[in-house]
């Protein structure tokens, strides 16, 4: 049964209980992969279109409460700014004269009843379609939120007034408790709003580099202007200097420098000619270039870039599990702990009715559930999206975690600490058959997607070899090399040293290559380390991660590359079974990640506690890793680190705030010592504390 994605955007979502109850009710339907994330607005599902429609979804989606909104739809006009605006007008009036009262000054018509009535009125008519309906959908979706508790106080405290007005008792009106609350906690969600949509800048950011149109080349040669979305893959396009280039493609003809700064982190302009890669969103600061289109969509680099940030909590860590658990049971807890405040309060300890119902809507106000749900995704969304720009791709919250809690790093050699672009330094042919030898090795390293061999197959095109040679069989052998046959039954084999048998002398060199057992070519290699690669280990060693060097490379090369950088620990010649054991040795002295770019690196990636790829490797090394460093940049890596480290610590402080501020306010509300509107007060602010924090970390000096 076929299954689609299906993306929508709802608005009306405040915090994590919202999304919470679209999930269980999205869940509840059987629609599988539901991802809702209540800042940016997004929920996605997979489903089957004979089971449940997608009117049916929507439908249900808007009676719990929420929007659901269509591409053509407008902002709505009456919307939460507008509704702090004018409840604020009306509450004005009577905080200022509650305050004036504080100080020895009255104003005598504040104190009528039906004076207070009518400025009451607009703003708890506000709070009780905004909260209200907030709240039911809240209950409904079998997660109660914030708004029960803040639409449970403003009606107590409003119809406790209205009781007094009719019994002609002034001490029973408490008009601009109700009006302030709602008042101050409208304020409290702008505020947020505003907050939260910069923890999303990243994406917007990231977003904004799309282009609508691309120039395509006819067949005619004629240049003509398509709106993107026309695309295909092969599509030649013609970008000049100054473009933003519309999507992923491979340079054809042309040359020029590109900026990848916004996608990469690499500050100075690339060079890009012929066969050279691009990647979408970046910017053709000069020259001119024909490209063929290689990625479309959600395949290219930009898409998945704001895929991974965009679903960066969904994975949530450890850390937040015990702070979801205490939020989908905190509404009801605390509605218990007010009613028990206004029994024990009038019953036990005789106060007035008054005073202890004062006391049970100061313990609902000051109640902040909306902190703990969003102290780990606003602090996640912050960090990845500044690890984004600086060019590392982070797969899901977990991940943050992981990469801040790194003990040991263990290094692939060719193409990680290594350029990958190696050069002959020398070649020998004993057969004395240089044409052939050259032209059969050039032909067989077609067939791996190693670095050495794609190097090797560029170095040999500019050597004489042989262009007409026989039709070849070739399969890979992973951490040994190729093995080819010819019509005729003839084996070649080209490799590493381990192709000698034990009873041939094995030849100084780095790649091998073979016809049945003689040997045919000897290519001495050259490969150079990768730029800021000392300063980084330097650094790493420096934050106390221990740092190895693991290569399938020789002992002699690796030793001498280890002595280099100043790593104490490498291991050479290994095949992928031996790293897959290594790797299990090294974990078990603490959390271990691997960085590496090739094939032969892939199961050592998936063993590692954390898998990290650059993003010129293999498809199958990228899908093994958690973390992709772009332009396969290991400069950066302690700076990943490092802002990982102070990502979790954000989330940490998030947390400790959230639990500290419920667990001090409530017993002090409960107790009276809290007046209802200072409660508000502190209830609204205390989400843009949390939020506040997280953005500390955009800005922080890492």
């Amino acid at each position: 049964m076929v299954k689609d994605q299906v993306e929508l955007t709802v608005d009306g979502m405040d915090c994590n209980n919202c999304a919470m109850s679209i999930t269980r009710f999205l869940e509840r339907k059987g629609l599988e992969e539901v991802y809702v994330n209540f800042q940016t607005k997004e929920v996605r599902f997979k489903r089957a279109e004979d089971k449940l429609s997608l009117e049916k979804v929507k439908e249900g989606i808007r009676k719990l409460g929420y929007t659901v909104v269509e591409p053509e739809q407008k902002l709505p006009f009456w919307d939460l700014g507008k509704k702090m605006l004018v409840s604020a007008l009306f509450t004005a009036p009577m905080l200022l004269g509650h305050l004036l009262m504080l100080v020895g000054l009255e104003l005598a018509w504040l104190h009528d009843p039906w004076v207070q009535l009518a400025l009451a009125t607009p703003p708890f008519l506000i709070g009780l379609a905004h909260f209200g309906s907030s709240a039911l959908r809240s209950i409904r979706g079998g997660v109660p939120n914030m708004d029960v508790l803040i639409f449970t106080g403003s009606t107590a405290a409003m119809v406790y007034s209205i009781l007094g007005m009719f019994l002609g008792d002034p001490s029973y009106y408490f008009f601009e408790t109700a009006a302030t609350i709602i008042t101050l906690v409208l304020m409290g969600n702008w505020l947020e709003h505003r907050a939260v949509a910069q923890t999303t800048s990243a994406i917007g950011e990231l977003s904004q580099l799309q282009v609508a149109t691309a120039k395509v080349i006819m067949p005619s040669g004629t240049v003509v202007e398509v709106p993107k979305e026309e695309l295909i893959i092969g599509n030649r396009l013609q970008v000049n200097e100054g473009d933003v280039i519309p999507t992923d493609a491979k340079v054809m003809a042309g040359n020029g420098a590109v900026d990848e700064s916004m996608l990469t982190g690499e500050s100075m302009p690339v060079s890009k000619a012929a066969e050279d890669e691009v990647i979408g969103g970046s910017v053709l600061v000069q020259g001119n270039l024909q490209l063929q289109v290689t990625a479309l969509g959600k395949n290219t680099v930009l898409e998945q870039m704001v895929e991974l940030v965009k679903t960066a909590q969904q994975d949530k860590p450890p850390i937040q599990q015990l702070a979801d658990k205490i939020s989908a049971v905190f509404v009801p807890v605390v509605l218990g702990i007010a009613l028990l405040t206004f029994g024990l309060g009038h019953f036990a300890f005789h106060l007035s009715s008054q005073q202890a119902l004062m006391n049970a809507i100061a313990v609902l106000v000051i109640s902040c559930p909306c902190a703990m749900g969003l102290a780990t995704p606003t602090a996640v969304m912050v960090g990845v999206g500044r690890l984004a720009k600086l060019g590392v791709l982070i797969k899901g919250g977990r991940t943050v975690e992981q990469l801040a809690s790194i003990q040991h790093l263990v290094f692939d050699k060719t193409g990680t600490l290594t350029t990958g672009k190696f050069r002959i330094e020398s070649a020998q042919y004993p057969q004395g058959e240089m044409k052939l030898a050259n032209g059969l090795a050039w032909a067989m390293e077609q067939y791996s997607s190693h670095p050495v061999a794609k190097s090797l197959r560029l170095a040999l095109e500019g050597l004489p070899r042989e262009i007409h040679l026989p039709e070849l069989t070739v399969e890979e052998q992973q951490g040994i090399g190729l093995v080819a046959r010819d019509e005729a039954g003839t084996v070649y084999r080209i490799g590493s040293s381990r192709l000698f048998s034990d009873e041939q002398e094995q030849s100084e060199g780095d790649i091998f290559l073979f016809r049945d057992d003689q040997l045919m070519a000897v290519f001495k290699l050259g490969d150079d380390l990768k730029t800021g690669v000392q300063q980084a280990l330097h650094d790493l060693e420096a934050a106390a991660i221990q740092t190895y060097i693991l290569s399938g490379d020789r002992e002699e090369k690796t030793r001498q590359l280890a002595h280099q950088l100043g790593v104490d620990n490498y291991y050479a010649e290994q095949l992928p079974a031996e790293k897959l054991a290594i790797i299990r040795e090294i974990s078990s002295h603490g959390p271990t990640a691997m960085v590496g770019d090739g094939i032969n690196d892939a199961p050592a990636l998936a063993q590692a506690d954390l898998g990290i790829s650059l993003s010129s490797a293999s498809q199958v090394a990228i899908q093994s890793a958690k973390v992709i460093l772009l332009n396969g940049r290991i400069d950066i890596l302690p700076q990943a680190f490092s802002l990982a480290k102070h990502t979790v610590t954000t989330i940490r402080q998030n947390l400790f705030w959230a639990f500290i501020y419920n667990i001090v306010a409530i017993p002090i509300a409960a107790v009276g010592l809290l007046n209802p509107m200072w409660g508000a007060f502190f209830m609204a602010f205390s989400d843009v504390v949390v939020i506040g924090n997280s953005l500390r970390l955009k800005y922080k000096k890492i």
